[in-house]
Order: structure tokens, then sequence, then C-alpha cells
């Protein structure tokens, strides 16, 4: 991948941001640095300006692993779209059971292990469409992911089972993922390209599933087999980017 601050990043950017895009941004790792504990990640305040900015001259979507409760309550502006659970949780579109319901499988395996997955320093946070299991917080990761991987050996065929950083995440194997989501929010409001930034596992379908016209980032190079077209080295260059994204937008003689 070729870092976003490029010539031929540049260009890309440019280009991309003509065509009024979508954009499209994982929060965990994207807009947030990961933290030690999910319930203490925040977005600082600069980088929340400036998606407010961009918010009210572009359509603007967050698509993260967490519930869109929870991710509408870590924003001080208002995205014109929230998409939730890895890309199955869609406030504006049909409720559906079938997915949720696919997980209670999982559920009630786990129930009689939750003392040993608390010994082990895993905890458990299911947000009705996925279940995540994190071990960030054990003494022995190595430990701690052998008793998940125990305990989710063999899930079942109606259950997909991923990766994260420190985490493995549970969701149904007909929900939506974070391609179909930015797809769907693509066409929903009409928008001719997207430009889509993330960090982790969960992002790479968006990536690997792209249309050409899309210019895709991913944050970090910890995954040399990434399909992100560019990269940045870490959240912290975020900020910098949407200032570039402001200023190709505000003055089109930069486009």
């Amino acid at each position: 991948m070729k870092h976003l601050f490029s010539p031929e990043g540049d260009a890309a950017l440019a280009a991309t941001m003509a065509l009024q895009p979508l954009l499209a941004f994982d929060f965990d790792g994207t807009l947030a640095p990961i933290v030690a504990r999910p319930e203490e990640a925040r977005v600082s305040m600069a980088v929340a300006w400036r998606l407010d900015q961009l918010a009210r001259r572009l359509p603007l979507a967050i698509v993260s692993g967490r519930s869109v409760d929870d991710v509408r309550g870590r924003l001080s502006f208002e995205p014109s779209f929230i998409i939730g659970n890895h890309g199955a949780e869609d406030p504006l579109a049909a409720p559906s059971s079938a997915a949720p319901a696919a997980l209670d499988g999982i559920r009630a395996r786990m129930h009689p292990q939750l003392h040993l997955l608390d010994a082990v320093g895993v905890t458990v946070e299911d947000k009705y469409h996925s279940i995540a299991l994190h071990y960030r917080l054990a003494r022995d990761r190595v430990l701690a992911l052998g008793v998940i991987e125990r305990l989710l050996d063999s899930p079942g065929p109606g259950v997909h089972v991923f990766g994260g950083k420190q985490v493995v995440n549970i969701v149904a194997a007909n929900a939506p993922d974070k391609a179909d989501a930015v797809a769907r929010l693509a066409q929903r409001c009409g928008a001719r390209s997207v430009i889509f930034i993330g960090d982790d596992l969960n992002d790479e379908p968006v990536f690997a599933r792209a249309e050409p016209s899309w210019l895709t980032v991913r944050v970090g190079r910890d995954d040399p087999t990434s399909q992100a077209r560019f990269c940045l080295e870490s959240s912290g260059e975020v900020a910098s980017m949407l200032d570039r994204m402001l200023g190709l937008h505000e003055d089109p003689a930069l486009i």
C-alpha cells in the first residue's frame, strides 16, 4: 500500500472528492484510537469538528463493529448514517430477527463457560446482532484466545467467526458485512463514489470489493496483505486527511 500523503494518493483523493462521494469511516482504530477498555473510546474534539464540517457538505457514514446506539453516544456531531455490528445493523433497513437468532446456539454454549471466560480475562459483549469476545485485558492472551477457540470450535453453518485486534467476533453467516452496508449506503444516497477508511479485519471486505471509482484507505501498515489502495501510518494522521478533504471540497480549483 502506498501512503495516502504521496503524489499518487493526493491525486486519487482529489479525483474522488470531485465526484462528491459518500464518506464512510470505521470507528475504533480509525476515528478513535484503540484503547484497553472499549467503553473508554472517544473521538478527539479536533477530529469531531472536522467530521462535522464534512457532514454538512457530503453524505457521511460511520460503519462500525459497535452497536448503533453505542456509536451515536460517542459522537458530538450528527453523521448522515450510522451502521453497526459490522454491517448487520442498519436502522433504515427492514428489521429481521433471523440473523440475531442464529447466534442463540452460541449463547447457549457460552453461558455455562462464562465463569471460565471471566477467569482468563475474556470480556463478553453481546450486541444482539453480533457477539464480541475481548481478550485485550487478559494477563495471558494466548491462554485466553485458546479458551475462546475451544468454545467456538465447530460453531455451525449459520455462524461466522472472525478475528480482530484482541477480539473474536461472532455474527450470523447470512448477515450483511461492511462491504454490503457501504454499497447499500452509496446507492441510498446516490453517491457516484465512496471514500472508505478502516483499520481492521472486518474492514477488508470493503477494501476487497470496492468499485474502481472508490478510494479505500487502511489506517496502519500492520497487514501487508490488505487490499486497501492507500494507507495512513496511524489514527493520528486522520485529522490531516480530513483537512485535505475539506480543502478540496471548499476550493474546487484544487481538484
